[in-house]
C-alpha cells in the first residue's frame, strides 16, 4: 500500500478518539497515527501492561506534548464496565469525537471441536463488547449533534471462512448493526464506517495460527496479510471520506462489493482445498 503524508490528511488537532481494544494491532497502530495528527487518545482495554506499553508508545508519537492520552483497564463484554470506563474517559478529555471499537478475539478450529463457550465468547467480546461501546457513547454524540464511529468487522463478516464458524458469525453481527442504525444515526450528524480488514500482522494472528485447521491455512495463503499500519492509514481515510464500508485493499473491495454473486464460486474453491487436505491426510493415515 502506498503510503500518504499525514499533512494530506485533514486535521485531527484536538479531537478526542476513543479506541476500545487499543493497546495492540489494528487499534494501538490507528491510536499511534491519530496522535500524530493531534488528537487526544484514550485507549481501553484488559491487559494493564499493554496498556501502559501502548500509552508510551502514542505519546511518543504525539504531535504536541499538549495532546492528552487515557488508559483504562476494563472487559468490553462486561457492559458495566466498559460504560464506567467510556465515562471516564469523556469526564477526562470531553464528549469523543470518533469510537473505533477494534477489540476482539478469534479462536479458529473444527466446529465440532470448539467448546460451546468459545462461541458464547466470541459473541460477547466481538459483538457485544462494540454494541456495549457505541450505546456508551452515542448520548455524547447526540448532544453535540455530531460524532463518528467505526465498528471493526473483518473479512469474515462478509463470507463465511472455513475454521472459523465462532467468529465469522459474531463479526457478521457487526455488519447488520451498522447497516440496521447507519439511517437513523445520519440525521442526527453522527457517521457510522464498518471495517472489513483483511488478514493482519497482530499479535491476534499469532494466536489464531496455534489453532488454526490446515484447510484455513491453505485457504488464507492464496491473500496478501496486511501491516497493522497499513490498515490503521485505510481507516483513517475511509473515515475522512465518511465512507460506511471500508475495505483495506482490492480484495475487501470486491468482496464487500459481490460477495453474493462470489460467494458459489468461493465456496467451490474451498471444496476443492478441503477435500485435497482429507484425501491427503488419508493416503498418510493408511501408510502409517
Amino acid at each position: 500500500m502506498t503510503r500518504i503524508s499525514p499533512k494530506n490528511y485533514p486535521s485531527f488537532q484536538n479531537k478526542h478518539v476513543i479506541i476500545t481494544g487499543g493497546s495492540s494491532g489494528i487499534g494501538k497502530a490507528t491510536a499511534k497515527l491519530l496522535a500524530r495528527q493531534g488528537a487526544n487518545i484514550s485507549i481501553i482495554a484488559r491487559d494493564v501492561n499493554k496498556l501502559k506499553a501502548a500509552r508510551q508508545e502514542i505519546e511518543t508519537a504525539r504531535a504536541s506534548k499538549e495532546q492528552k492520552v487515557f488508559t483504562a483497564s476494563a472487559n468490553a463484554s462486561i457492559r458495566t464496565e466498559i460504560k464506567t470506563v467510556i465515562e471516564a474517559a469523556i469526564d477526562r478529555l470531553g464528549t469523543p469525537d470518533i469510537l473505533i471499537t477494534s477489540v476482539g478475539i478469534a479462536r479458529p478450529g473444527y466446529f465440532g471441536e470448539i467448546p460451546i463457550e468459545v462461541f458464547e465468547q466470541s459473541m460477547a467480546i466481538n459483538y457485544f463488547g462494540s454494541l456495549y461501546s457505541l450505546k456508551a457513547v452515542l448520548p455524547a454524540m447526540e448532544r453535540q449533534k455530531k460524532g463518528c464511529i467505526v465498528l471493526i468487522s473483518s473479512g469474515a463478516g462478509l463470507i463465511g471462512i472455513y475454521g472459523y464458524s465462532a467468529y465469522s458469525p459474531s463479526k457478521f453481527a457487526l455488519r447488520g448493526l451498522a447497516e440496521s442504525i447507519r439511517g437513523e444515526l445520519q440525521p442526527k450528524g453522527i457517521q457510522i464506517s464498518i471495517v472489513y480488514p483483511p488478514n493482519t500482522d497482530t499479535p491476534q494472528l499469532a494466536e489464531e495460527n496455534k489453532t488454526k485447521p490446515t484447510e484455513t491455512k491453505i485457504i488464507e495463503g492464496t491473500a496478501k496479510t496486511w501491516m497493522a499500519e497499513d490498515v490503521a492509514q485505510a481507516i483513517i481515510e475511509g473515515i475522512n471520506r465518511k465512507s460506511f464500508a471500508i475495505t483495506p485493499g482490492w480484495e475487501m473491495n470486491y468482496l464487500n462489493r459481490l460477495h453474493s454473486l462470489l460467494s458459489p464460486i468461493l465456496n467451490w474453491y474451498f471444496d476443492r482445498i478441503v477435500t485435497r487436505v482429507s484425501v491427503r491426510e488419508s493416503k498418510h493415515l493408511s501408510k502409517e
